[in-house]
């Protein structure tokens, strides 16, 4: 799409042609099947890129190019169902697809017409095959908003994003006054989605109040937490999204330059946001008098080398200013002295990606989604231990209960469910008796947690919960900047004692002390990092004392997690003497008793505790079940 577009009449011309020729794709009328294969990273790293090439050459080996293209797309969000393949125009959704499928697709399917059973996603409840997409319950519960497009379009075709709704957001807001565009955000009641939960609009608002000849526009895709992958996802599956957003941002508040600050850990999206950009250049829908409008923009990217401390807005602005990533004391805010000392606005991917849908369909229809102080959707990564992981776009308002069971599927092989994790190494953890909770800002917080970015990680029975928060800790405590030392020092003591603790050395002194670091912590700290960097400890301490007092009285780990506190037995009554355990040890840490064993010729194994390392393998090996941790 060379041809640059020179005003806005032009440009609904081509989305008109680029609509109807992408309904026309989905509904076959194009004369075509179209063969949509997930290019997300989980599905690429089990090669469905080699599943597309594969795909591609047996279309022009059986001369099926007039008939048949296939192309890769977005994140389809069911990632422990992948690798995905979609046919339209019968919307038919294949799972779990390897590259030798590729072969079979073509013939059985495209050629033959017959659907290829064993590759359906099978109901675990029904056991029924599931031939859409929308009739998998993982999907039934969703709405996408801020993943508009992913899973859809090619990310990569400009054409693509304009036949599926970009842009009409930005043409609405061209033709309408600046501050009415900041009124309609406001309306829209959006929060920001990067985890504090602030009202965009107002966040807007303050940065068009604003005297200043140059004002900036700053995407934050510095996406951190262990185990998130929302604002990844939604830049690999359709960039367009969310620099249509950055624009109506930059029209709104009266800025000509918006930058990316993203994870450089994120090639994917790196490289899918500079096409975009480029080909955006290419026809006149990124630089000076956009659409004869007299709105200049340009973007820009920055990659971040992964401090999780720069996902805090000032930091972030040292960062991309080739700075020491360290936050800023604030007042002053950035949105009245932000990056290189000028007025700035800092919204986050899934922020940015709302903001379209908002102009086009108009705040009230976004508003009429969540709950009364929280509109709109959400996007999670749900991980952990939990049978359907992947990423989830729910509307506010959704239940703990619904994102765990329903949609998550519930716990696998039986277990009993614990704790969720929400919000990240910020975020604090929530029990059964939070499940019928509504998920939104206020009623996380009140819980003891918080709504973060967008990480959910489920945890079972086997759980240690001093061990996760330990684990939190340890993330939080390399990740500090170090600039004040509340949060320095205190990370780094309370990480001390949860150590201390898990290694069955702790006191129920260390427990008030505990506390005590946590409080100080959290009101001392100069950023968000420090100040939520307890929540970890503070909820696993709250929701779960007895598991704290059994590490710390009984020198005992409940979950025998804590290898410092449990043993590896073998029980004698189940022993078969096979010697496969003594076989796998690394350590020589098993020998044969003189007690006969069921086998015949076979004798009672033991394991000597001072020589076991506890690495589990004869526990795996056992085929048993005569071993155990306790």
């Amino acid at each position: 799409m060379a041809e640059i577009i020179k005003n806005q009449s032009q440009l609904l011309e081509r989305l008109k042609g680029c609509h109807e020729c992408f309904e026309a794709k989905l509904a076959g009328n194009d004369g075509k099947r179209h063969i949509l294969v997930c290019a997300g990273t989980g599905c690429l790293s089990s090669e469905s890129a080699a599943i597309l090439e594969e795909l591609q050459k047996l279309i022009i080996e059986k001369n099926l190019k007039d008939k048949v293209e296939a192309n890769k797309v977005g994140c389809f969000g069911f990632c422990s169902q992948g690798p995905f393949v979609k046919i339209f125009p019968e919307d038919r959704l294949y799972r779990g697809v390897k590259v030798k499928d590729a072969t079979r697709i073509i013939d059985e399917d495209i050629i033959g017409g017959k659907v290829i059973e064993d590759l359906l996603y099978v109901d675990p409840a029904t056991k029924q095959k599931v031939e859409k997409q929308d009739d998998i319950n993982f999907y039934k519960k969703q709405l996408r908003i801020s993943l508009h497009g992913c899973s859809l379009i090619n990310p990569e075709v400009l054409e693509e994003a304009m036949g599926y709704g970009a842009f009409e957001g930005l043409i609405k807001a061209l033709n309408t006054p600046r501050q009415e565009v900041i009124n309609e955000v406001l309306a829209s009641g959006i929060r920001g989605r990067g985890g504090a939960g602030f009202p965009t609009g107002r966040k807007w608002q303050f940065a068009y109040d604003q005297v200043s000849e140059e004002k900036y526009v700053i995407c934050n895709g510095d996406e951190g937490d262990p185990g998130a992958f929302m604002d990844r996802s939604i830049l690999e599956g359709n960039p367009v999204n969310v620099i249509e957003g950055m624009m109506i941002a930059g029209y709104a508040i009266g800025a000509k330059n918006g930058y990316f600050y993203v994870r450089a850990e994120y090639p994917i999206a790196v490289e899918r946001l500079r096409i975009a950009i480029k080909e955006m250049e290419a026809c006149g829908l990124l630089g000076d008098n956009i659409l004869g409008t007299g709105f200049s923009f340009r973007c820009h990217i920055r990659l971040g080398a992964g401090a999780f401390v720069c996902g805090e807005e000032t930091a972030l602005l040292n960062s991309i200013e080739g700075k020491r990533g360290m936050p800023r004391p604030r007042p002053p805010f950035p949105a009245v002295k932000g990056l290189w000392g000028k007025p700035s606005i800092i919204n986050n991917v899934e922020t940015l990606a709302s903001i379209p849908y908002i102009l086009r369909e108009g705040a009230a229809k976004f508003a009429s989604i969540g709950t009364e102080k929280s509109k709109g959707t959400k996007v999670f990564a749900l991980g952990g231990k939990v049978n359907n992981v992947g990423l989830v776009e729910v509307p506010m308002g959704v239940t703990l209960k619904e994102l765990i069971f329903d949609i998550g599927g519930g716990i696998p092989n039986g277990k009993k469910f614990k704790a969720i994790q929400t919000g990240g190494p910020s975020g604090g953890c929530l029990t059964e008796k939070d499940l019928d909770t509504p998920i939104d800002y206020d009623n996380l917080v009140a819980r003891g947690s918080m709504m973060g970015s967008g990480g959910a990680i489920v945890m079972d029975e086997d759980n240690c919960m001093v061990d996760v928060a330990k684990f939190y800790m340890e993330f939080i405590c390399d990740e500090s900047c170090g600039k004040c030392t509340p949060c320095r020092i205190g990370t780094k003591r309370m990480l001390e004692i949860l150590t201390k603790i898990t290694e069955g050395k702790g006191t129920t002194e260390d427990l008030e002390e505990l506390k005590e670091l946590a409080n100080i912590t959290k009101t001392n700290s100069l950023c968000a990092l420090g100040q939520t960097a307890a929540n970890p400890v503070t909820s696993t301490m709250t929701a779960f004392p007895e598991e704290y007092e059994a590490h710390v009285v009984d020198h005992k780990c409940p979950a025998h997690i804590c290898k410092s506190m449990m043993e590896y037995y073998i029980i004698p009554e189940k022993c078969m003497g096979c010697t496969l355990c003594s076989r796998n040890c690394p350590a020589a840490a098993i020998s044969v008793t003189d007690q006969p064993a069921k086998l015949p010729n076979k004798f009672i194994h033991h394991i000597d505790p001072a020589k076991c390392v506890k690495c589990g393998a004869c526990l795996s090996g056992c085929r048993f079940g005569a071993i155990i941790k306790r």
